[in-house]
């Protein structure tokens, strides 16, 4: 599994909106408080959150301070090393307080030496698996019980247990857990297994209830989704065809899609990004320029299987954002690979890539190879960021003049209302009173990260294609390379 900057960024948006503001600090009626804090990706979200509905169901509180609460829950990520060693750091921390720790996510199952070295006496653990036990799990944890694991074979039907969106206008739904992949370097496997689909009824049924409840940005996420349905006979495209044909205003964001997986319903996919309820967005995590080093990281496609997909989609789906993954500094990279990478970044010139500096994780391929000079790896980095952040400054440069429909999800700590674009990209408004809204924005400027606009007003089943998407008042000068090329609409 690839846990990029974005989905964590995008995952962190999740705690901005302050539609609950009054309240963020409950969720129940009960008088038992508990403190609760959440690193990692969008599948930990989603699981915090059915977490949060069990414990409010039960009578919980969440509460803000953990010294004066009657439990701590810690939901942990160990995707990359400097998150793990923050989360070590706060639990070593907490655990002074002689509060019941219950140690959720994916590092108790990964690397349970380090949680317990971290915090020796915490309460529980209990692995992705099992998060529909968090009731049972916190009542022993009250009652004294100490170090117990709480670790299962299969994940429950996630899609089928109680919720509670972090934020009413994002809905996310795990389709899957686990992947198909044995990559050299992740260790995320060991904690959410091997690739378990749920079925397509299911996520269907929390979808609409989701929309009747009034989420109107739907995120269909798993540690590969591409690879949805490879364990039952199911595809991917069938079910996103389902989701779009269900009623209502909203948009779908695809989530991290593997190339290997990609490659073999191209067609298909081609097919679901002329749909204006899905986000023109595609994250395609290629690790690598070199074909040595994805042999080595033991990753299921090659350089030009990327490429060749790339191509493809922004010849069909104009101004689609493009993210990809990049490690630097993986044991075998040489400096002629290196070079390889920085070549394919500007060859295919994604919208973003998440750049990670390679760290050993437990019990991987990878950590039992020597590792490159940690200075080596640094450069290589800033080489690489540098490089990116230009190619992303470019992209958003020619979003400029554009009128785009923008739905609103999100405020920032400013209080700035926070949108996507129908490719995706991050927009900034200033005006605070268009959260749950689709309005039709002017983008005014552009930075690496993020678009400022303006907007223009709330549209009535208004339609902006690739005629009609223009600046209002100057053309482009370079149109060929501004026009969308794609229908979206936009309603309040």
């Amino acid at each position: 599994m690839e846990c990029s900057k974005s989905e964590r960024q995008d995952a962190s948006l999740l705690m901005q909106q302050p539609a609950h503001k009054a309240k963020a600090s409950c969720i129940g009626s009960g008088s038992k408080l508990v403190y609760v804090e959440n690193y990692g990706c969008a599948s930990n979200k989603h699981d915090l959150e059915i977490m949060l509905a069990l414990l409010s169901n039960a009578g919980y509180l969440r509460h803000a301070d953990a010294s004066s609460s009657d439990i701590i829950l810690i939901n942990t990520c160990a995707v990359k090393k400097p998150t793990e060693d923050r989360i070590l750091s706060k639990l070593s921390f907490l655990s002074r307080l002689n509060k019941p720790i219950v140690i959720s996510g994916c590092l108790p199952k990964i690397d349970l030496k380090a949680v317990e070295n971290a915090a020796p006496n915490y309460a529980a653990a209990i692995d992705p698996f099992s998060i529909s036990q968090i009731v049972e799990v916190a009542q022993a944890a009250a009652g004294g019980e100490r170090r117990k694991r709480y670790f299962s074979d299969r994940p429950a039907i996630k899609p089928e247990l109680p919720h509670s969106r972090l934020n009413k206008f994002i809905e996310i739904t795990e389709i899957a857990e686990g992947c198909a992949g044995v990559c050299a370097y992740c260790c995320v496997r060991f904690a959410r297994g091997k690739l378990h689909s749920y079925p397509q009824d299911v996520i269907l049924n929390r979808i609409r209830t989701a929309i009747q409840d009034g989420a109107i940005e739907i995120w269909l996420t798993g540690q590969d989704i591409g690879a949805y349905g490879k364990d039952v006979g199911a595809k991917l495209t069938d079910l996103v065809r389902r989701v779009v044909d269900i009623s209502g205003e909203f948009r779908v964001r695809l989530g991290m899609m593997n190339p290997n997986w990609v490659g073999g319903m191209l067609g298909e996919i081609l097919d679901l990004y002329r749909n204006p309820k899905i986000y023109k967005f595609a994250h395609l995590p290629v690790q690598s320029g070199s074909d040595t080093v994805l042999e080595a990281m033991l990753r299921l496609y090659r350089v030009r299987d990327f490429v060749e997909i790339v191509e493809a989609l922004r010849e069909n789906v104009p101004q689609i954002t493009i993210a990809t993954d990049m490690i630097v500094g993986f044991p075998t990279e040489r400096d002629e690979d290196f070079a390889l990478s920085l070549e394919l970044v500007k060859k295919t010139r994604p919208d973003i890539v998440n750049i990670s500096k390679y760290a050993p994780r437990a019990r991987t391929v990878a950590s039992r190879m020597k590792e490159l000079p940690v200075s080596v790896v640094s450069e290589r980095s800033k080489r690489l960021s540098s490089i990116c952040a230009q190619i992303s400054l470019e992209s958003n440069l020619r979003m400029i003049g554009f009128e785009e429909c923008v739905y609103v999800t999100a405020r920032n700590s400013k209080g700035k209302s926070l949108g996507r674009t129908s490719n995706y990209k991050i927009v900034i408004l200033q005006d605070a009173s268009l959260l749950g809204k689709r309005i039709l924005a002017k983008i005014s400027g552009a930075y690496p990260r993020y678009l400022e606009g303006t907007a223009q007003g709330f549209n009535h089943g208004l339609t902006l294609d690739n005629h009609e998407r223009q600046h209002k008042h100057n053309e482009p000068e370079n149109t060929e390379a501004v026009s969308a090329g794609f229908a979206d609409t936009c309603k309040n």
